[in-house]
């Protein structure tokens, strides 16, 4: 008869075999879930990235002088959730397929470098002509994700001179050259040394702390990232990219020293940190992080997509407690200009890369150029498919090697 302690023994083993083989059902899941060899998928992916682009448009076309930021940002959430509500309504095993907006759009003006979506009640930034205005936002298709930055100028009829020129031409320089650098076995590092070579070109600065992310389904922030400026105190670990890879190339370029600092800006964009967990003692605390782990139980979101009254209050407990991650609104210094490009990329099976968001062209003419000769060869060639296979033909024919 077997003893006490074998039984114990024998029934750990078995709970353990459980547990690993509920991990590998977790991971294997997981892998599915994220399989861009999958059409259904990049269907998804795509349905995303052409409702940001449209989103996109639109807010370009309402930037006018008079109108307040915060409309802006209204105006674009209510975009997204009205194209989102017209697609993927058919149940997928008994469940609505969730979608919507990824990230609030924010509507940051000349020196502030990025996430200004305020309450309606706090707004005080009016637009003016000449301002730098950079829109960023997020939409997503049953949690696949497809992000979206861009700057343009207010009342810009005319194409920008000056150091308006040079920053919007720096940020928007840089993005197309980490779409034709997002290969397999490229790395992280190779794309950060690019951006500082830029923005050496352009007399500008890459702004510190910002992140290009991986990203995976119902997840904006996955381990892979990029970093705009790395220095001594800011650095990440080296990633190599791999087909399948999702990113959501982020360049925030600056006329200044690329340095932003936190104002007394309300933080109002949050993500729930999914790993902290706390017993909340405030009603209007538990019932904002109710309403939240309902409506935006993984992507960020704005404070004023709820009762701003009690929203406004309950995040302050609940940050205070590490269950919130926060967006600061970050400055770079007065009289700078910062300019932001970015978009979305899906590395296929294939090796090709589909590139899902893309703002336009800068209305922008700088007196400076690229300088960093390999560089600009890699900005000549065409990222469409059918263009790229003439330069190929065209460069065999001269007795050169065309690229795969």
């Amino acid at each position: 008869m077997p003893s006490k302690k074998k039984e114990e023994d024998e029934e750990s083993d078995v709970s353990s075999v459980e547990v690993d083989e509920e991990e590998e059902e977790e991971e294997l899941d997981e892998e599915a879930a994220n399989d861009l060899s999958n059409s259904d998928i990049v269907t998804k992916y795509r349905c995303a990235g052409d409702i940001a682009n449209r989103v996109l448009g639109e807010l370009i076309k309402a930037m006018e002088p008079g109108k307040k930021a915060v409309d802006l940002c209204t105006l674009g959430d209510k975009l997204i959730a009205d194209a989102t509500d017209k697609v993927y309504n058919q149940k997928k095993k008994g469940k609505k397929i969730e979608k919507g907006s990824a990230f609030p759009t924010c509507v940051s003006v000349n020196n502030c470098v990025g996430h200004y979506s305020p309450l309606t009640s706090e707004d005080k930034v009016v637009l003016a002509e000449g301002d730098v205005v950079k829109v960023d936002l997020g939409v997503h298709v049953d949690g696949y994700i497809a992000v979206l930055a861009h700057s343009a100028v207010v009342g810009g009829a005319e194409a920008v001179e000056g150091r308006k020129a040079d920053v919007m031409m720096a940020a928007w320089t840089a993005a197309e050259l980490a779409q034709r650098m997002f290969k397999e076995g490229a790395t992280n590092a190779e794309i950060t040394a690019m951006i500082a070579k830029v923005a050496e070109s352009y007399k500008c600065s890459p702004v510190e702390g910002v992140l290009s992310h991986q990203m995976k389904k119902h997840v904006i922030d996955a381990n892979k990232v990029i970093i705009n400026k790395a220095n001594t105190e800011q650095q990440v670990k080296e990633a190599v990219f791999a087909h399948g890879d999702v990113f959501g190339f982020d360049i925030v370029m600056s006329t200044g020293e690329g340095k932003p600092k936190q104002l007394d800006n309300r933080t109002t964009v949050f993500k729930r940190d999914l790993e902290e967990k706390y017993s909340l003692k405030m009603k209007a605390s538990r019932q904002f992080l109710s309403e939240v782990n309902t409506r935006f139980p993984t992507l960020p979101f704005t404070l004023r997509a709820g009762d701003e009254r009690i929203w406004r209050m309950g995040v302050v407990e609940c940050v205070k407690h590490g269950l919130f991650i926060e967006y600061p609104v970050l400055f770079e210094k007065q009289d700078e200009f910062v300019a932001q490009a970015k978009f979305t990329a899906l590395l296929l099976p294939s090796g090709n890369v589909a590139r899902i968001t893309a703002g336009p062209p800068p209305n922008a003419q700088s007196e400076l150029s690229l300088q960093d000769e390999a560089l600009v060869e890699l900005l000549a060639q065409s990222t469409d498919k059918k263009k790229k296979k003439k330069q190929n033909k065209k460069k065999k024919a001269e007795g050169g090697e065309g690229e795969d």
